[in-house]
């Protein structure tokens, strides 16, 4: 299997898009600031560039991350990585892995299946990391469920968008 680089691309943008709609003072902005103490002074006074720039680096490097978990045709590359000839296509183990692919290889590569493993991801990653430094931070049970509700929703659309289209 190859890495499609531009649909991780075009995933690492998700977490913009849905931001820009979910933080927005129409929608959770308000009572975002509110939870996280963040005033129109703060955000004024940041370095925009900075922001986005390392928001598209990470969000990229999340990409990277959840195509290992909602493509599930990788993890049988990794049981066989070590063997002799993997990397050798007329080798015994070459020649399983192409017939495999050839037969199993489009199974759950849909927008469907990808979402569901980014909503458990949400559930079960984001949630207890946000959760663990809400805890620290002294922040609200809204706050944790107002950027846990974020994660889910980005972490299923860029599952959906990598597992159908990677």
């Amino acid at each position: 299997m190859h890495i499609n680089f531009v649909v991780l691309l075009i995933s690492a943008i998700i977490p913009l898009l849905i931001g820009f709609i979910y933080y927005n003072p129409k929608t959770l902005g308000n009572a975002w600031m509110k939870e996280a103490e963040m005033t129109e002074e703060k955000m004024k006074n940041a370095n925009m560039i900075k922001i986005f720039g390392l928001c598209i680096l990470f969000s990229f490097m999340l990409s990277m991350a959840e195509q290992f978990i909602v493509i599930h045709q990788y993890h049988v590359y990794s049981i066989f990585q070590g063997d002799p000839g993997f990397q050798d296509p007329n080798s015994e183990v070459g020649m399983m892995l192409s017939d495999f692919m050839a037969k199993y290889g489009s199974n759950f590569r849909t927008f469907k299946h990808g979402a569901f493993h980014g909503t458990i991801a949400g559930l079960f990653l984001a949630l207890p990391i946000v959760g663990i430094n809400a805890l620290f931070e002294r922040k609200s049970f809204k706050y944790t469920l107002i950027h846990t509700g974020y994660w889910t929703i980005t972490l299923a659309l860029m599952g959906g968008v990598i597992c159908a289209f990677a």
